[in-house]
């Protein structure tokens, strides 16, 4: 079998690639070594970025539909869930109407099933990518059949990795990643128990609890995640029922555990993002604390770079070296949003979710830039296109994809002009990421 692109990894990030690539028209596969999403909902912060790429993709309802209510997005803090003494804060949120699709909490599990229904046939579970080899018209992967034990080889254009922070792809090609592992090691554990009443009048998405470990809320209902750091235990040594009744402050709690997992807490960065028809992307290119909420978004964010990028040097429009510009832009952000979480991680007890930082993804020359703090939009070569509402209902970002676009001055809103210097006769050239290619001036 042959296809333009092949893709490992079926997580959050190798499922957007798919869907932007079968937008793009680009024929690929998808393999992926489980037979089902994720059983465990990793990872749940979908940041305003995210979504307005989902939006992009007419997935914002639906995914929406699968999360926590906004009103439910914030910190508690507290000795126990129904510690009379907690605090709530609020992430840093995009409140001052800057993008059409703000942030949201929707486990990954739940999310995997949306982008899964829409990926389609193109996704192939119970498939193990073994080894590849790469030559000049391309790349041939022998992978196995998870359930008959079969090899088959897959001959591909390009391959994409998006098969983790343990990933085959980029240990095949020789890339090293760099940075400090084992910052932290927790034991993540799935249960069923009755604490919507409890939580009522406290609904957060993440709980923070003073004496170490906390909860996660799946639906601040009845399904939970609870967390507890290991300090080099292990997890058998744990009594985890008594564990998550002193939790909770409720000594007689029902419990169902349904799952449990560990992880551990690293910054580290791979080397390179390309080795010739070899491309990295999400946690295979970057293994980002998850103290800020902002990995997985990342490696969405890849994706969407990656997906228009392929697509011209597929289509002819574009040469190969194109495809350098995915690490040259991509690689010194992933490295910014490292130090920042890390940063988080060392001050747990008071930072805040700031559902808006990739909305200030620059590209230059000179380096990618993100900007931190309160958001301004700009109309700069590299600035990601500002959001504002159109006369008939739309945001401009829905002006976007899947080509670029030539945007005039006369087609964008007049308080959008003002706030970003722009003309009537000017235009803006858009990438079909949504990040300014250039101003052209009448």
């Amino acid at each position: 079998m042959r296809t333009s692109v092949l893709v490992i990894g079926g997580g959050p990030v190798g499922l957007t690639l798919s869907i932007l690539l079968s937008r793009s028209g680009i024929g690929h596969q998808v393999i992926e070594a489980r037979t089902e999403p994720s059983p465990h909902p990793k990872a749940r912060g979908i940041s305003a970025r995210s979504m307005e790429i989902f939006r992009r993709l007419g997935l914002e309802a639906e995914i929406r539909s699968a999360g926590l209510p906004a009103d439910h997005v914030a910190f508690f803090r507290g000795r126990t869930l129904d510690d009379p003494d907690y605090v709530r804060t609020l992430p840093v949120s995009d409140d001052t109407g800057h993008t059409p699709a703000p942030g949201l909490v929707c486990s990954q599990d739940a999310l995997e099933r949306v982008l899964s229904a829409h990926a389609g046939d193109t996704v192939r579970r119970g498939v193990r990518l073994i080894s590849y080899e790469q030559s000049d018209p391309g790349v041939t992967a022998t992978v196995r059949d998870e359930h008959t034990g079969e090899e088959s080889t897959l001959q591909a254009d390009w391959l994409i990795g998006c098969d983790g922070a343990h990933s085959t792809v980029r240990a095949g090609a020789g890339i090293t990643m760099d940075g400090p592992t084992g910052l932290n090691e927790f034991l993540s554990v799935r249960f069923d128990a009755p604490l919507g009443e409890l939580v009522a009048d406290r609904a957060s998405t993440s709980y923070f609890l003073t004496g170490g470990g906390g909860f996660l809320a799946i639906d601040n209902d009845r399904q939970w995640i609870y967390q507890h750091p290991l300090q080099g235990r292990q997890p058998g040594d744990l009594d985890l029922m008594a564990l998550i009744r002193n939790g909770t402050g409720l000594p007689d709690l029902e419990i169902t555990i349904r799952d449990t997992a560990t992880w551990r807490m690293d910054a580290r960065l791979a080397a390179a993002y390309r080795s010739g028809r070899v491309l990295l992307a999400g946690d295979a290119a970057h293994a980002i604390p998850p103290t800020g909420g902002h990995g997985m978004n990342l490696g969405i964010g890849d994706a969407d770079n990656l997906a228009w990028k392929l697509a011209a040097v597929l289509t002819g429009a574009s040469p190969g070296s194109l495809l350098d510009t995915y690490e040259s832009e991509r690689r010194p952000l992933a490295r910014q949003v490292i130090d920042i979480s890390t940063a988080n991680a060392r001050n747990r007890a008071s930072y805040r979710i700031d559902d808006g930082l990739l909305l200030g993804t620059t590209y230059l020359d000179t380096g990618t830039t993100i900007a931190t703090g309160a958001h301004t939009p700009s109309a700069t070569v590299g600035a990601r296109l500002p959001h504002a509402w159109l006369p008939d209902g739309r945001s401009t970002l829905d002006l976007i994809g899947p080509g670029h676009v030539l945007l005039t001055g006369s087609q964008l809103p007049e308080q959008l002009r003002k706030s970003c210097d722009l003309s009537p006769t000017t235009a803006l050239l858009i990438r079909p990421d949504g990040h300014i290619a250039a101003r052209v001036y009448g």
